[in-house]
């Protein structure tokens, strides 16, 4: 685990972001913990934010020419990465779509860079896969080239054809699927420290349970 993997995790606990506790989950499985990116919801927070997807997007040394933010999640969150690449590596275009397409003014469905060569698609987690195969019909309508997926964690957690969700969009598209932390990090991140003894526990009887 890299050392801004481990700030991202403390990060997410400062935050109030990352939570352990019983949690009711869509699946109706109960996780015992929680995670939700959009309690980063200040300027300074998504600032920060941007900052590691964008460091974990310069790791993976994928080649992108656009970010893509699949309303609505992702629109702040294409936002806060374009602006962190910027600083960090270089700038970068960046758009995100409309629920419903204007028929007036600009129009369209795209607002930002048009969406051309290889798209890169910024989203907070990856459950059912909806938003994945939204956004990669946008992008090949338009006729550029889903190039991946970034997302903030990797639950690691197993669907009923007992492969993650994240597995299953990398093999259906054939994308690479990149997250800046997954479970398995979180809990070396609890091991690490010592004294949430507890809540490890309780996170690796759910992983032997749930996890793939």
């Amino acid at each position: 685990m890299l050392d801004y993997q481990k700030e991202f995790i403390q990060y997410a606990l400062d935050c109030g972001v990352l939570k352990f506790g019983e949690f009711k989950l869509k699946s109706g499985r109960t996780s015992p913990y929680f995670f939700n990116t959009g309690l980063f919801n200040t300027g300074a927070q998504l600032a920060r934010l941007g900052q590691f997807y964008a460091q974990t997007l310069i790791e993976s040394d994928i080649q992108i020419d656009v970010l893509y933010g699949p309303a609505y999640k992702g629109i702040p969150l294409a936002s806060a990465v374009a602006i962190a690449y910027s600083q960090l590596k270089q700038d970068i275009p960046f758009a995100f779509n409309r629920k419903e397409a204007k028929d007036h003014g600009e129009g369209g469905l795209i607002v930002g860079a048009p969406l051309q060569g290889n798209v890169l698609i910024v989203d907070d987690v990856i459950t059912a896969g909806t938003s994945v195969r939204e956004s990669v019909e946008i992008i090949e309508k338009m006729n550029a080239t889903a190039a991946g997926v970034l997302i903030a964690l990797d639950r690691q957690e197993r669907g009923e054809n007992q492969t993650s969700a994240v597995q299953d969009v990398s093999h259906h598209f054939n994308i690479p699927v990149i997250s800046i932390i997954s479970l398995s990090q979180i809990i070396e991140y609890l091991e690490q420290q010592g004294n949430l003894e507890n809540q490890l526990a309780t996170i690796k009887n759910y992983r032997l349970e749930y996890g793939i």
